[in-house]
């Protein structure tokens, strides 16, 4: 049962107005089986002064594309009700004219464009109004017998009204009924959700609450979990056995579904969720529709059902069936866009947004993980109502048109238009070591900025989990990822590119730049120093590199890599011999993995610093006293000596480096691979030949 949250004492000291509205709807919005990600709105009706001083009836009412959960004051519209009232006279308006007309009757230019579903609010005579998508609404909605069974549950307090698109016939048609029914306290949309009212705002939330329980209770009565979805024909694997088997598909996965534009991948094991999956009926019930029209926008109209028998463990036979099912799908989607298009339609990506799996769950694709959690968030909530709907009766959809309409409705796909414009790193994901440090950090930061997420690798946890942090913090949950890997140990590199997989569906970009550094003259060089170098420097990128050509290979949409190697790697440096050794074989490993990733896509290419001291956990360890010595020259003059042997005498920072590596990783040097890129300042000794 959802539950009433409204707080009698927060409420009275919310400012009345539109920050009243705002407690309401993010009420609302924070339970989702009341009110889906991005779906439903609210309004209140309001005497406002306007520009001239005159008193006037405002509605405000949910801009488009908010979410009711977290929206605030800035977010809703506010119209001029005497603008809008004659507009109910009229016999129809089509999408285009309403927006238009709505334009003209905002009290503020400023505001966000109002509300598909505006008109439904106005229209009724009511001071609050809520719309909004619960599950147990739509479980009835949905159900072959659902207005018979709404008469059982409310008696004459309803008004049913038949499956429209949103937009001026439907805001009338619900108009009208609730007009023709003096015991209505709320509106049943076929195929599509739940009106309700109030005249304070307190009222118009308990109504929408004990509303939906009263569905909520019917159906809960009759539900037999044992039956439900045909009974299950699978048994769930251990969480151990099922991620083990996603870490291995989801590269592949992404790889399928990548081809139009990247995606980024995330996989749920909900309850629910492997309920539903493993189930009898699930073959044919997830192919029969979307639930709501809001579903649809982030999952389309179906999802992908893959026909594998989890109790064989087999993973081959898992990852044939996701490549033929990825791709029936993609030309299934293709004809179901050309059976329905409009002219200028332009398709978008056809592949799945939901993939369910026999037990191992569900994965979700989207353009970054927030969008690929909004998918899954909102199957959560179709499975929900498939479930009451099959308790109910039947369980029916929006016809494949009417799927098409809502999809392509350029009222829907002006919401697209307000998010963030994509950047060079979208939809990419970069997995650096070292990510704790100067470089590494800097790094992450620099592809951030521009859409990446980004894996941050390192021995020390905590900084590169400080490091996450910060980044989610500035650029949103998510966008940051930090493991702890040691790179000389293979099982620790194959687990950080595991949990990769698992958290984004796999790797674009890697920055092999972990790293340490010992200076002794060679005669004094210990066996346990070399080996150190080789094995952190020369063992370590290897791991890293390799694990990543395996999950690039898979994935089969290409990446590059970017190793960070040293001026040491062409200039051999004094008392530095197992150090500049291993950082010459650095670059040459980066030229054969070169080699051999042409074919695959693969760029590899090194950037070469020298004397990159701020922020560098190296250069904070015995390396500075040790470099110091080499020259003859206090620790605390390494700064000014390396800046004065430049020919451009400068400095080398973090970000310069970092820079380097960006410009490595995007477009502009997608024709590049095996390349070396001095940044050092010019050290003659130095330059590449």
């Amino acid at each position: 049962m959802v539950k009433n949250y409204w707080e009698s004492e927060t409420a009275s000291q919310v400012t009345k107005g539109v920050e009243e509205l705002v407690y309401r709807s993010n009420l609302i919005g924070s339970d989702r089986a009341v009110c889906n990600w991005g779906g439903g709105n609210t309004s209140m009706k309001t005497t406002e002064k306007d520009f001239r001083g005159r008193d006037i009836e405002v509605m405000w009412v949910k801009g488009s594309g908010s979410d009711l959960a977290t929206m605030k004051a800035h977010n809703f519209t506010g119209l001029n009700l005497e603008d809008i009232r004659p507009l109910f006279e009229r016999d129809e308006m089509t999408d285009e004219d309403m927006v238009a007309y709505l334009s003209h009757c905002m009290i503020d230019s400023k505001h966000p464009r109002a509300s598909i579903e505006t008109l439904l609010h106005a229209f009724l005579p009511f001071k609050h109004v809520d719309h909004t998508h619960p599950d147990a609404i739509i479980s009835l909605c949905c159900a072959d017998n659902g207005k018979q069974l709404a008469e059982e549950i409310f008696g004459n307090r309803f008004v049913w009204v038949p499956y429209v698109r949103p937009g001026f016939t439907l805001s009338k048609m619900i108009a009208e009924g609730v007009r023709n029914n003096p015991n209505a306290e709320l509106v049943l949309m076929e195929k599509h959700g739940l009106v309700t009212w109030g005249e304070t705002s307190e009222e118009s939330y308990a109504k929408t609450i004990e509303i939906i329980n009263e569905a909520e209770q019917y159906i809960n009565d009759r539900v037999n979990e044992e039956t439900a979805f045909g009974g299950q024909k699978y048994e769930t694997l251990s969480d151990e056995e099922a991620t083990s088997i996603l870490a291995k598909v989801m590269p592949i996965i992404r790889g399928a579904v990548s081809e139009e534009k990247k995606m980024l991948l995330t996989y749920d094991r909900g309850e629910d969720v492997l309920q539903f999956v493993n189930s009898y009926a699930a073959p044919e019930l997830s192919q029969i529709g979307a639930a709501c029209p809001d579903h649809l926008v982030h999952t389309k109209m179906v999802p992908l059902y893959i026909n594998w028998d989890p109790q064989t463990k087999d993973v081959d036979t898992l990852i044939a069936s996701v490549k033929e099912g990825i791709a029936s799908f993609k030309e299934g989607y293709k004809a179901y866009f050309d059976r329905n298009k409009n002219e200028g339609d332009k398709m978008f990506e056809p592949a799945p947004r939901v993939i369910l799996i026999p037990g191992l769950g569900m994965v979700n694709t989207g353009k970054d993980v927030n969008n690929s959690r909004v998918s899954g968030a909102l199957y959560h909530r179709a499975i929900a109502v498939m479930k009451g709907s099959t308790t109910l009766g039947n369980f029916v959809s929006l016809s494949e048109n009417e799927s098409y309409n809502v999809e392509y409705w350029p009222l829907e796909l002006y919401k697209l238009t307000l998010a963030p414009a994509e950047a060079e790193f979208s939809r990419k994901v970069a997995f650096i070591t070292g990510g704790a440090g100067g470089i590494g950090s800097a790094t992450a930061r620099r592809l951030v900025s521009e859409g990446a997420h980004v894996v941050l690798a390192d021995l020390n946890l905590e900084g590169a989990e400080k490091v996450a942090a910060e980044i989610n913090e500035q650029y949103g949950a998510n966008r940051a990822l930090a493991v702890k890997m040691d790179v000389t140990s293979e099982e620790q590199v194959q687990a950080a590119f595991d949990q990769t997989a698992l958290t984004y569906g796999g790797a674009d970009i890697i920055v092999n730049n972990a790293g340490l550094a010992t200076s002794s003259p060679f005669d004094e060089t210990s066996l346990k120093e070399w080996n150190l170098n080789m094995n952190v420097l020369g063992t370590g990128y290897f791991l890293v590199a390799r694990e990543a050509f395996k999950q690039m290979k898979g994935q089969g949409i290409g990446g590059n890599m970017v190793f960070i190697a040293s001026k040491n790697s062409v200039y051999a440096g004094k008392n530095a011999a197992a150090y500049s050794s291993v950082k010459a074989l650095e670059t040459h490993l980066a030229r054969c993995i070169a080699a051999e990733g042409g074919e695959f896509g693969i760029r590899v290419n090194s950037v070469l610093p020298d004397a990159v001291l701020q922020g560098s956990a190296i250069w904070g360890s015995n390396w500075r006293e040790e470099r110091a010595a080499a020259y003859g020259i206090h620790p605390d003059q390494l700064e000014d000596h390396y800046r004065k042997r430049t020919t451009l005498l400068v400095n080398i920072y973090p970000s310069d480096i970092a820079e380097s590596i960006a410009f490595f990783a995007s477009s502009k040097s997608e024709k590049t691979t095996g390349c070396m890129l001095t940044v050092d300042g010019g050290v003659p000794a130095a330059f590449t030949r």
